[in-house]
């Protein structure tokens, strides 16, 4: 299991980042690597997230010195969606067959999490730190609660699906879920906000070979962004905006770890206020 960390950065001295250092301190690259568990861990709300893409061997998460515990689930809850292929995911010996859309909650205290290929199946992972213990969910994409937003107009219609969600099944603090943009689409979350009471991570796919995503970052009056690739993911702090633009549609899945679990509790921002 390969494990990035990242440290957490104050908002005056992001913004004087370059390119160079913006990309090192919140891109995560290669979140799926052929028979390898690929995570990163960010000291913001010590949030775990990354790929699982099994191949020819099964992959197990794993504890040790970097989590302090002896399982990866110790001290952790997990949320996982798959995004493309078909698998499974096995929770202390219960196996939940996925494909592309399926998505899984495991609660703390799981001691082992073993996700196997049918056809090279890649598995999104974010994990964060739990208080108590909530049962397992299976969640294809049938019972995840979806919110229908946006308008062709502003370029930005577009389907939430939550799964992690109070309104789906009980978690400690992460939130998840994946949103779809319409053909023709390309934005989301505009106008943007910030939610002082949770971070953010992101994970773009579903994009054409030649496409972008200019994801949004920074404080409000101190704007940034990062060119996003296809399969790419994205840390995004409780001071940063979110949004993001795409030279044409694409899939991504957010999640949230925090002081709370209310989706609709975001700081809007005015897009003239931007700078």
């Amino acid at each position: 299991m390969k494990l990035d960390v990242r440290y957490a950065e104050h908002p005056e001295d992001a913004s004087r980042y370059d390119t160079k250092k913006l990309r090192e301190r919140f891109l995560f690259e290669k979140v799926f690597i052929e028979d390898e568990t690929s995570l990163c861990y960010t000291h913001v709300d010590r949030v775990a997230f990354g790929g699982a893409a099994p191949v020819g061997k099964e992959l197990r998460l794993e504890g040790g010195k970097e989590f302090a515990s002896d399982t990866f689930l110790e001290r952790r809850e997990l949320g996982v969606i798959c995004i493309a292929g078909e698998g499974s995911a096995s929770v202390d010996g219960v196996e939940y067959p996925m494909k592309k859309g399926d998505g899984l909650y495991v609660g703390k205290g799981a001691k082992e999490v073993v996700f196997k290929a049918v056809s090279k199946p890649k598995f999104y992972l974010a994990s964060a730190p739990a208080h108590a213990t909530h049962p397992t969910a299976f969640i294809p994409i049938e019972k995840a609660n979806p919110r229908k937003l946006g308008s062709a107009s502003a370029a930005n219609v577009r389907t939430i699906y939550q799964y992690v969600h109070p309104a789906v099944c009980k978690s400690c603090q992460l939130a998840m879920g994946m949103t779809v943009l319409e053909e023709g689409s390309v934005w989301n979350t505009m106008p943007s906000h910030t939610h002082e009471r949770r971070m953010e991570v992101y994970v773009y796919f579903d994009m054409k070979p030649d496409a972008a995503v200019f994801h949004m970052h920074g404080a409000p009056r101190e704007t940034r962004h990062l060119v996003i690739a296809n399969e790419q993911a994205v840390i995004s702090p409780s001071w940063s905006i979110h949004s993001g633009v795409g030279t044409s549609s694409y899939t991504f899945i957010w999640a949230m770890a925090g002081e709370n679990q209310d989706f609709d509790d975001m700081d809007a921002i005015k897009t003239v206020d931007l700078r």
